[in-house]
């Protein structure tokens, strides 16, 4: 996990609005606890940002999609013919995802909500141990983030400040209940194959509501995880570069070839992994002119970042988040002949 998906995590985790009373372990039995206790996960709290960066070093395990021709359509690991509900996705027979994709989404957890009108808004992450995807329908939220198994324990307590836990299952795997006052809910799927999940309700939602779109939830294979996804989501990376990369210069030996790094995600978090490359290239060719006394070069530099504030991807994200206004902050700051102390953490640069 990142630095910034813990900030976000842990901040939303230590949320006033939403803590509860402390409850006891809520039937789950004590070995169980004690076994998974022997493994914890140290983080610190650190102020929350006002952006959501999310520019994952490690998701060179989602790359490309390549176009070609399969073998038909596979089905639903999950059982949503049994309970007569809406069909998720159908595989399509003209894509194969690369090596890399598949291997990824084969680790994370593949889950789905089984019922029409529940839309795929937002996925970032997919990481070996570290992903989130969202589903909206209507005013209703809900969030599943996955995370390696060692950090379960931790969670688990923070969880039992919330509220008693409550046993329930999604589609076979045991999980518990938690419930805010606010009306929030939250499921911990305990740890299976490394990892665990936790999913997260925001919106108008009854408990009623909630436990009707858990019994939803289905686990599914691989290549009908994908297909539930928007087309955008599994453009090739370079395809998707070349988009937003159309009027935004470029830094010397730029190398394209390097964004397949940022792997699957939404455009949002997309479009992060892109500028925060573009700026940091020209970052560090901003330092090696002014280091050997080129001004000419330090100039162009200059202009490169002072012309962010023209860039259609970052317009077009200023709309949904403050990412482009951190970036032009540093940019402009960067330009003006000042080099901000945190610039390579807040972009992410190597």
């Amino acid at each position: 996990m990142t630095i910034e998906e813990r900030v976000d995590q842990l901040v939303r985790d230590a949320d006033p609005g939403r803590l509860g009373v402390i409850g006891d372990l809520g039937g789950v039995k004590q070995s169980l606890l004690e076994e998974i206790m022997s493994e914890s996960m140290i983080v610190s709290v650190v102020p929350k940002r006002r952006y959501r960066v999310n520019r994952f070093a490690s998701v060179a395990a989602a790359a490309a999609v390549l176009v070609s021709v399969v073998p038909a359509s596979m089905a639903l690991q999950g059982h949503s013919e049994e309970r007569g509900l809406a069909p998720i996705a159908t595989p399509d027979a003209q894509v194969v995802y690369s090596p890399q994709v598949l291997a990824a989404a084969e680790r994370n957890p593949r889950l789905l909500i089984s019922r029409s009108g529940w839309k795929v808004i937002s996925l970032h992450g997919f990481t070996d141990d570290y992903g989130t995807i969202a589903f909206r329908r209507g005013g209703r939220e809900l969030e599943m983030t996955w995370y390696s198994a060692a950090g379960y324990a931790d969670r688990y307590a923070d969880r039992l400040d919330v509220s008693p836990a409550r046993s329930v299952q999604v589609d076979r795997w045991p999980g518990d209940l938690f419930e805010y006052f606010s009306g929030d809910f939250s499921v911990l799927l305990r740890p299976r194959d490394g990892m665990f999940v936790e999913m997260q309700s925001s919106g108008n939602w009854s408990r009623k509501d909630f436990d009707r779109v858990l019994a939803d939830i289905v686990r599914v294979d691989v290549r009908t995880w994908l297909a539930s996804l928007p087309a955008e989501m599994v453009v090739p990376v370079r395809a998707r570069a070349a988009g937003v990369l159309a009027d935004v210069p470029l830094p010397p030996g730029f190398d394209v070839a390097a964004l397949e790094d940022i792997g699957v995600s939404d455009s949002y978090h997309f479009g992060v992994g892109v500028t925060s490359a573009v700026g940091c290239g020209w970052v560090a060719e901003w330092l090696r002119a002014r280091a050997g006394g080129d001004e000419a070069a330090v100039r162009r530099a200059a202009d490169a970042l002072r012309s962010s504030h023209g860039w259609r991807v970052l317009r077009d994200m200023n709309k949904a988040g403050d990412w482009p206004e951190v970036f032009w902050e540093y940019a402009d700051e960067i330009a003006a002949g000042t080099l901000p102390a945190g610039y390579p953490q807040n972009w992410d640069c190597a």
